[in-house]
């Protein structure tokens, strides 16, 4: 005769473990921001060093456009604040 144990999570166990897991998310979306903001630094120092301007705004509409395509409305908010960490203010 075998026996099936039976563990049941208290809502406080999900919750912490819905936490670690937002938190290391977190920390991968930080990591995956500075590494656009350096890769957009490549891009902006190449555009001006070439006669180029600083910022290309078909592009960044079209960054526009893909984030809200993607997430809606809030995905354009999103966007804007990536392209400023990235880019600076305009």
């Amino acid at each position: 005769m075998t026996t099936t144990e039976t563990t049941t999570e208290t809502p406080a166990d999900v919750i912490a473990g819905a936490r670690e897991r937002i938190d290391s998310l977190d920390d991968r979306i930080i990591g995956l921001v500075q590494e656009r903001m350096a890769v957009s630094a490549v891009v902006q120092e190449a555009r001006i060093s070439s006669g180029g301007r600083r910022v290309h705004l078909s592009r960044e509409m079209e960054v526009l456009g893909h984030y809200r395509d993607a997430l809606g409305k809030p995905g354009t908010s999103l966007a804007m604040t990536l392209l400023e960490l990235s880019r600076g203010r305009i």
